[in-house]
């Protein structure tokens, strides 16, 4: 990996991986093994698990070198060991992570746990750290990785020494439940000095407490930094289970508070005893959903040159769905996938029926979730002209380069597409096909951009459209983004890149909507809002879209209504009569709705909005 590690948490958050002692232990090695020494005794042990993390989505891989100081090797007698341990540490760690993933370099404190730094143990512990440090810096680490301290003093020394070496320094410490270090200091404290602390590029919590103890650690400390901030957690509490020590918190609870830490603004997330490949596959998925996609193509705001010469349509003439907005009439519009072979007699039967029933539109996903099904293009010009009712085309960034991009739009407006539904498209990492490449030439943004130059006359090249597109032009929104302040510059970017109205992700929290509409009203641009909302069938279905569907917030609630459905009827039942409630109450605010046909339900889709 090239690029600055410190750089891409500023862009967007970054995975560490999950436990090695864990995974060393599960594969049959006793504990009083010296485990940093097997990178030389079992490299393949260790490469293999360094390949499962790397292979789950991790970005940054640690070391197996925790305890590979002079100070702890000389228990095992294996003192003048450090530099082939530390050099083979990384050398085994590089190779499985390629041209994938950094390299942290993993140093444990030389104090045990509950043990106090002396005056007179400092030379022989800065003689430690710097030996294991040359080692790890020598071979080729990315940064170095403090960890798992409880003495803030060890720790600054550790930093101090750390910045002989010209790499980034994460200094992360670890503290119990109530937020207190194995010697009684307050973890406001420990954050305070690590900010303070020159050597120190970014601060973290590992280890000591589960993901719930770690997220209310972090709602006190983080207001206190400005440095990029690491959480690894332990998954969960300890609990003996058959005269076994283990670790019960499943990947998708130990995701949702990994989401709940990038909430409140931390940087890079990850795992620490207890931890899997398997916490930190379903982590990644979620954590990289959020990641913003590569622009490597400027989209230049060419419309609003003094050259650009060709009158733009208005937007209430543009299609249907425009003047009804534009008029302030609610709409109503119903998500239908387009079909996974080439039949599309029983899609169209669902378009029809919607249309028979008074909807408005039908909106046809682009590729939801990096799946293969009939060209969405192809499917809303069939329910144009088959059906007579509008589409809502979604164009994703993901597939294709910026000319396919723009003929793409030339050639749906010449047959007759109007209403376009702008968004950046999963990563295929996501779906059915994780080998196969995005594009991401822009993101929906720079889309955004493109469209609105065609709309006044202007191709990708500056070159003049006559006459020009009139695409009316909505964007994605999510009222419970994970980083909120990021989705709402997003949201604002949108705007002044020209975007019309907006449709939101499923929403289930209509406090969450409104917080969110408030908040860019306040900024002084709004745009009209399509709510999604999405009737739930099973309580099964309300866990899948709170722990498997990127930006969908299912509250406690909600899930608790579920949770008490007898049948498939009543969850059936209690899903329409939730989304209708949240209809109503969202009503007042909302240019409209767009209700989803879970499992190809239309028939739900249609009941909840019928009448309202």
């Amino acid at each position: 990996m090239t690029q600055d590690i410190l750089e891409r948490m500023k862009q967007s958050p970054v995975v560490f991986d999950g436990a090695m002692g864990t995974m060393i232990y599960s594969k049959g090695v006793f504990l009083n093994v010296c485990y940093d020494e097997l990178c030389l005794s079992n490299p393949g042990l260790i490469q293999e698990i360094h390949r499962e993390y790397v292979a789950a989505g991790a970005d940054v891989i640690e070391t197996n070198s925790f305890g590979a100081n002079r100070i702890k090797l000389r228990q095992f007698g294996l003192a003048e060991n450090v530099e082939a341990i530390n050099r083979a540490a990384v050398r085994l760690a590089r190779e499985a992570a390629g041209e994938q993933a950094w390299v942290a370099g993993s140093i444990g404190p030389c104090l045990k746990t509950g043990q106090m730094l002396k005056g007179e143990n400092k030379p022989e512990i800065v003689a430690a750290f710097r030996e294991q440090m040359s080692a790890l810096a020598g071979a080729g680490a990315s940064l170095l990785l403090l960890e798992t301290f409880c003495d803030l003093n060890e720790l600054r020394l550790a930093a101090q020494t750390a910045r002989e070496f010209a790499l980034p320094v994460f200094a992360s410490f670890t503290v119990n439940d109530a937020g207190e270090t194995a010697l009684g200091a307050q973890a406001e404290s420990v954050v305070a000095a690590l900010n303070d602390a020159a050597s120190v590029d970014a601060i973290g919590l590992n280890c000591g407490a589960g993901p719930a103890g770690v997220y209310e650690v972090l709602e006190r400390v983080l207001p206190l930094t400005q440095k990029p901030f690491l959480a690894m957690p332990n998954a969960g509490v300890p609990r003996e289970v058959e005269g076994r020590m283990l670790y019960l918190a499943n990947p998708e609870y130990f995701t949702e508070y990994a989401k709940r830490f990038i909430e409140l603004g931390v940087r890079a997330v990850g795992g620490c005893c207890g931890t899997t490949p398997a916490h930190i596959r379903v982590m990644a998925r979620a954590v990289k959903s959020l990641s913003g996609a590569r622009r490597r193509v400027e989209a230049a705001a060419r419309a609003s040159r003094e050259e650009a010469r060709v009158a733009a349509v208005p937007t209430a003439a543009k299609s249907r769905l425009a003047n009804l907005i534009s008029r302030g009439r609610r709409v109503t519009s119903v998500e239908l996938l387009p079909p996974k072979s080439s039949d599309l007699a029983p899609f169209l039967a669902k378009a029809r029926a919607c249309h028979l029933r008074g909807i408005d539109a039908i909106n046809i996903p682009d590729g939801p979730r990096a799946s293969a099904r009939v060209s969405p293009m192809v499917a809303a010009i069939a329910v144009k002209n088959e059906i007579g009712i509008e589409p809502v085309l979604h164009y994703c960034c993901r597939d294709r380069n910026l000319i396919g991009m723009q003929s793409d739009l030339l050639g749906g407006f010449a047959a007759g597409l109007r209403n376009f539904l702008i968004i950046t498209g999963d990563p295929p990492k996501l779906g059915e096909y994780p080998d196969a490449t995005g594009v991401f030439d822009v993101d929906a943004i720079g889309l955004t951009r493109v469209v609105h130059n065609l709309n006044h006359g202007c191709d990708v090249g500056g070159a003049t459209i006559d006459p020009p597109t009139a695409i009316f032009i909505g964007v994605g929104a999510n009222p419970t983004a994970i980083e909120p302040r990021r989705e709402m510059d997003r949201f604002m970017a949108k705007i002044d890149a020209g975007a019309e109205f907006a449709i939101t992700q499923p929403v289930f929290d209509a406090d969450a909507l409104f917080r969110f509409m408030d908040q860019a009203a306040a900024a002084g641009r709004c745009l009209p809002i399509v709510a999604g909302v999405w009737p739930l069938t099973s309580y099964k279905n309300a866990e899948f879209m709170r722990n498997e569907v990127p930006g969908v917030s299912v509250p406690a609630a909600v899930m608790d209504r579920m949770s008490r459905c007898q049948t498939k009827e009543d969850g059936l039942k209690a899903g329409v009569e939730i989304a209708r409630a949240i209809c109503e109450r969202i009503a007042p605010r909302v240019a409209g709705f767009q209700i989803s046909a879970p499992f190809g339900r239309v028939e739900l889709a249609i009941e909840t909005v019928e009448g309202l």
